[in-house]
């Protein structure tokens, strides 16, 4: 069984929905925004109570698959906290290693839902913003993979656990956020350690020069052996230095929510790269996987089991 570690923010989410007031106004097919008068009150029809963050959403993935998975993330001492454990634990991921904070509450977002499925978020994103070194010690970690998302933005944490992974023999993906990306000369210096990197095709655009998706991913393979870059429904391109694979939508379902969907991409991926999955059906999976958490509310409710069937799907797949 393949072990996998996750590092990252653990929040708790709440889904207000179906209101009038939620409804998409669009100056364009592309610029849209909701309108929320100040003074008003906004009727909510919908409530829903969830947890997420990246780690947290990844590691659900890994146990649903049958590997071990183990949270390592910073909480606050309260409810949402007690929340975001409660719902590790009855997935079966291990939660010894998390950090309690006594300065910061656990993060929690409010997320308003559109009919289209698009959201807004207000987000206080507390003991999941404010990361120190100190607050990791994998000198003695037991994975053979560490699934890295957002921190936000702390270097020199990520230095650590980057380092210390690497001395253990630990394999490396990781999913940076806009924090790490906004830091592109300190972001490069990091990815001598990652195995796997895996952003959309703008972030992309900020750490090699290309015009296409697939040279974003020719380009991205002089840093990392494996590269994956996704362009929302225009799909996903990724390569392993050998072979490179274009993909297109799964499914065109109707979507509730987005919420969790990256997430659920990478995960899915790694979960099944990490057992000797081809690169195409870890892409596929991938794909499934994220196209099932964007028919549900909340970034985990969607997330496939084991048991979970799948499909063909429009993907191409050449030697590089």
């Amino acid at each position: 069984m393949a072990k996998i570690a996750t590092i990252g923010a653990a929040v708790q989410d709440v889904f207000l929905s179906h209101s009038d007031e939620f409804k998409p106004v669009c100056v364009n097919p592309h610029d849209c925004f909701m309108k929320l008068e100040l003074g008003a009150k906004a009727d909510v029809n919908s409530i829903n109570f969830s947890t997420g963050g990246g780690a947290t959403n990844a590691a659900v993935t890994f146990t649903r698959q049958g590997l071990a998975a183990a949270f390592y993330g910073v909480v606050g001492k309260d409810p949402a906290g007690e929340a975001v454990l409660q719902d590790l634990d009855k997935e079966g991921v291990d939660t010894t290693h998390v950090r309690y904070s006594d300065k910061y509450n656990t993060g929690y977002s409010v997320l308003l839902l559109a009919p289209n499925g698009e959201r807004t978020i207000l987000t206080y994103r507390g003991a999941s913003t404010h990361y120190h070194p100190g607050d990791f010690d994998l000198s003695a970690i037991d994975a053979d993979w560490l699934y890295v998302s957002s921190m936000a933005g702390s270097m020199e944490a990520l230095d650590k656990i980057f380092s210390q992974a690497k001395k253990r023999g630990v394999k490396i993906f990781f999913n940076p956020g806009k924090g790490e990306l906004a830091q592109g000369a300190k972001l490069k210096g990091l990815l001598e350690d990652v195995d796997v990197l895996s952003v959309n095709r703008e972030e992309m655009a900020t750490i090699v020069e290309g015009d296409t998706i697939e040279e974003l991913v020719r380009h991205g393979l002089h840093y990392v052996p494996t590269v994956i870059v996704s362009d929302g429904p225009n799909g996903v391109t990724a390569s392993d230095g050998k072979n490179i694979v274009s993909a297109g939508m799964y499914e065109d379902v109707p979507v509730k929510d987005r919420t969790g969907a990256g997430d659920a991409f990478g995960s899915g991926f790694l979960s099944k790269w990490a057992v000797g999955a081809s690169l195409k059906d870890a892409i596929v999976f991938a794909s499934a996987n994220s196209t099932s958490v964007v028919q549900h509310i909340g970034a985990k409710t969607g997330i496939l089991h084991g048991s979970a069937s799948l499909h063909s799907m429009p993907i191409e797949e050449r030697k590089i």
